[in-house]
């Protein structure tokens, strides 16, 4: 074979190769749009039939990684790879593979048991592997929340399901854990009445159930007294911090004195 066979075999391989690497970005840029532009138009849809925001990211979670995984081997096929191959090298792969797969689809199925089940749905406030946030997406593996000092945090679908999930917006009323330390000197009975005056005019309370406010403890310093209002969920911070200026500001009104510990001292002379 002489030099100019050589270089025309290599000019029309690497030409008939560049123009396959092109065509084969030009699919995956064409293609990964069309797939967005479809997710989008199924979301769509499921939204105008008021589907619930939940399912329809669950569902459009599922058809955008299928019609990825279809992409990639239809691009691979325009090469001439055999596909069924990677299925071959996939259950030859050994135990790894299948242990990382495994976590996966565990992910995957608690996903799918808890689209089912409906322990919380997108919007909601709730507790998951021991994070705190708002639900902003039940994804194929993970579920996505919105901390309250806004952070993006993803949850893996099996731990929210293995775990303990607390919701705070199933309820419509939740109530407001708070306290107040009083010195020793003070009256705890008049402080309650004072309590009840000041929560109450507190915005969004609830007026349907009064708040409980009543001697929880006595210690050292003096008694403690619980101010536990009731408000809407979506108020719930906003009454947690004006519970605590009440409590505050009756106290400084009432000119009660700051509880400190009562110390003995003695003086032993030798």
């Amino acid at each position: 074979m002489d030099m100019q066979s050589i270089q025309t075999f290599l000019s029309t391989t690497v030409t008939e190769l560049a123009i396959k690497v092109l065509a084969a970005i030009a699919f995956w840029v064409v293609g990964r749009w069309l797939i967005g532009k479809v997710v989008g138009l199924i979301q769509a849809a499921m939204s105008r039939n008021h589907v619930d925001p939940t399912l329809t990211k669950y569902l459009g979670s599922i058809a955008a990684i299928a019609l990825n995984i279809a992409l990639v081997l239809g691009i691979l096929g325009y090469f001439g790879i055999e596909t069924t191959s990677f299925a071959a090298m996939l259950a030859g792969a050994g135990v790894a593979i299948g242990a990382a797969w495994s976590g996966l689809l565990g992910n995957f199925a608690a996903g799918a048991f808890m689209l089912v089940l409906r322990p919380f749905k997108v919007g909601d406030f709730v507790t998951i592997g021991g994070v705190s946030g708002t639900v902003h997406e039940l994804g194929l593996f993970g579920t996505t929340l919105v901390t309250p000092d806004n952070v993006l945090t993803i949850v893996g679908n099996g731990k929210v399901f293995g775990d303990t999930i607390q919701n705070y917006s199933a309820l419509p009323t939740r109530r407001v854990e708070r306290i107040a330390q009083l010195a020793g000197g003070v009256d705890p009975l008049e402080a309650i009445e004072r309590f009840k005056a000041a929560v109450a005019k507190i915005p969004n309370v609830d007026p349907k159930r009064p708040p409980e406010i009543s001697i929880l403890d006595i210690n050292l310093v003096g008694p403690v007294v619980a101010v536990r209002p009731y408000t809407h969920t979506d108020n719930y911070w906003q009454v947690y911090f004006d519970t605590n200026e009440a409590i505050v500001r009756t106290c400084k009104e009432a000119g009660w004195p700051a509880p400190t510990p009562a110390q003995i001292t003695r003086l032993v002379q030798s």
